[in-house]
């Protein structure tokens, strides 16, 4: 989770919300990524999308049936998803999403029985600190 949250961090650099993700495979880091939204112009570009691609890449697979994500914010339901599609074995999540989160805080899309595969959760995983940084930039965004 430390990796995603400096992962995080960088989005700042280019005025998105920071939301950092984090691929693990075998003990090993495949992908690491931040939002681009503003960056690319692309709507899809949530940190959470753009590491499972990279970690697809990397193994030469769209399953992912051998990883693990740590991301630093509830997934919305786009990204659950993606986790779905991908057939992702578990989430590890910092921050609740009150809003938009899709995996917890609404849906449940990862765990329920509606879709086609389930995705093991384990949510507030260095959840202030995730959201301390999330509540940071949109105050300054405010001001």
């Amino acid at each position: 989770m430390r990796l995603a949250l400096a992962e995080a961090g960088a989005a700042l650099d280019h005025g998105d919300v920071p939301v950092g993700a984090v691929v693990v495979r075998a003990g090993r880091v495949i992908a690491a990524r931040h939002n681009e939204r503003e960056l690319s112009g692309d709507p899809t570009a949530h940190a959470e999308v753009l590491a499972l691609r990279d970690a697809a890449t990397h193994i030469g697979n769209w399953r992912l049936d051998d990883c693990t994500m740590y991301v630093t914010l509830e997934p919305c339901a786009m990204c659950a998803g993606a986790m779905v599609n991908s057939r992702l074995p578990s989430l590890v999540y910092g921050a609740a999403d009150p809003k938009a989160g899709a995996v917890d805080s609404h849906y449940r899309l990862l765990t329920g029985a509606v879709l086609n595969h389930r995705v093991e959760v384990t949510g507030g995983v260095d959840a202030a600190e995730s959201a301390e940084l999330l509540q940071a930039f949109f105050r300054a965004r405010r001001a």
